[in-house]
């Protein structure tokens, strides 16, 4: 067991290595639950093939150490964290999320849904994961919870389904989770849901459970050519993550997203603060501001917006990525009620998303673009020292601002990539952003 290399695969909402199997998972839930120190911890699990053995492993561990375990089963990651804000209990789901199906891992929360990452717990699990365990004399015991419907009443309570109209929703659950909870909401609303692949398929037959790839949109926008819904919408393998399509089957960005339900809570609390990682679009901080909000920019991560979140009281947080935040989720991330928002703006503004979008798009962006480089230090210090006459900053990774345009460039925290995000006023000017800070990386690798 290299407990080095599993811990080394994290990323900022969990562990995600391939590496994981039902022994080395046993340890991981017996440190969880010294680590997390309460008498009950909630536990869920993904469709994957793996994930009913790894859970029962998990469940073993935890018991072991005489904790109880409220077992939720097969659901999405976000009512894992209904559970958790809920019942105020720390909680672990068994998924690897939008990675390929052979792949497994977990996802940890505090209770109250608090995250825990590298600098809140993840190096302690570490320790104690590697260290003796010695059973104790009496075990926990495992009760099974059904917590479906109040998981759906939770969601429907943030938004206002009374004036919901009768919008048409094309759904990819891309055989992934969202499938277990989507229809039980489309049920309770006025709207039609028009379901792809919504049966939970722990080996992904149709396409990856990742929507941030393109390719893997194609069968949702074939379908939406063909039925002309008023809104598309993907998740990811675990549902925290939901992509946005328009009526005229054009995506849209997380930016974007984030700007328009921030847009819709600011209508509501005056004066509210909205978070938004560093490389979200200046859109975003710029219509917060414009309308009244108090925009806070932040690290790339959930563990990061979540303490943000609770330090500044915000009411939503958004991240390019298709995470969306919310404070009356137990600030945690959720495509299903992210879904519902958006359903409501749309509800409200009485026009298709195609055009509300426009006023929400000033600028045009690179999009993630990925370099692979052996010295990430090397060349983003070559990076720097070519743009010394602008604005930089170091928050996460660094960060270029020329003004009307702007760049950020991050290290990947598990393999030997930089990251690079730019936005400019046109296409034209970000092609030549991208191709002068390539040509640098180049050089400086």
């Amino acid at each position: 067991m290299d407990l080095n290399s599993i811990f080394k695969a994290y990323d900022v909402r969990g562990l995600y290595p391939s590496q994981i199997d039902e022994a080395v998972a046993t340890r991981i839930g017996y440190a969880f639950a010294v680590f997390a120190g309460v008498e009950r911890i909630a536990v869920g699990r993904d469709c994957r093939l793996s994930s009913p053995g790894i859970s029962a492993a998990l469940i073993e561990g935890i018991t072991r150490t005489g904790v109880d375990v409220v077992e939720i089963g097969e659901i999405t990651t976000d009512a894992l964290y209904f559970v958790s804000g809920s019942m105020d209990l720390p909680g672990v789901v068994v998924t690897a999320s939008h990675n390929p199906p052979e792949y497994n891992g977990l996802k940890f929360c505090l209770a109250g849904a608090a995250p825990v990452g590298e600098e809140t717990g993840l190096r302690e699990i570490k320790e104690l994961a590697g260290a003796p365990q010695p059973e104790v004399s009496v075990r926990g015991s495992v009760v099974p919870a059904d917590i479906l419907v109040g998981y759906v009443d939770h969601l429907l309570g943030v938004v206002e389904p009374d004036v919901f109209t009768e919008l048409t929703v094309a759904a990819d659950g891309g055989n992934g989770m969202a499938g277990v909870a989507l229809p039980s909401v489309f049920d309770r609303l006025p709207a039609h849901l028009i379901g792809l692949y919504l049966e939970p398929d722990g080996t992904f037959p149709n396409h990856p459970a990742d929507p941030l790839r393109p390719e893997n949109l194609v069968d949702l926008l074939s379908l939406m050519e063909a039925e002309r819904p008023d809104l598309g919408v993907a998740f990811d393998g675990d549902a925290d993550r939901a992509f946005f399509i328009d009526d005229q089957g054009v995506p849209l960005p997380g930016s974007t997203t984030t700007a328009l339900v921030a847009d819709w809570f600011l209508k509501r609390e005056a004066g509210a603060s909205i978070v938004h990682n560093l490389i979200c679009s200046k859109a975003v901080a710029e219509r917060v501001a414009a309308s009244g909000g108090n925009p806070v920019r932040t690290k790339v991560g959930h563990s990061y917006i979540k303490q943000v979140m609770k330090e500044t009281g915000a009411v939503f947080g958004g991240e390019h990525s298709g995470h969306y935040y919310f404070r009356d989720n137990f600030r945690a991330d959720s495509g299903i009620l992210a879904l519902l928002v958006l359903m409501q703006v749309l509800s409200e503004a009485g026009k298709p998303l195609s055009e509300l979008r426009a006023e929400y798009e000033p600028y045009a962006s690179s999009g993630e673009i990925n370099y692979d480089v052996a010295d990430q230090a090397a060349a983003t210090a070559a990076v720097a020292g070519a743009f010394s006459d602008a604005a930089i900053d170091h928050l996460d990774g660094l960060t270029v601002d020329f003004g009307d345009r702007w760049f950020n460039l991050r290290p990947s925290n598990t393999e030997p990539k930089l990251r690079l995000n730019a936005e400019a006023p046109d296409g034209a000017a970000v092609d030549d952003l991208v191709a002068t800070v390539a040509s640098i990386i180049k050089e400086g690798s």
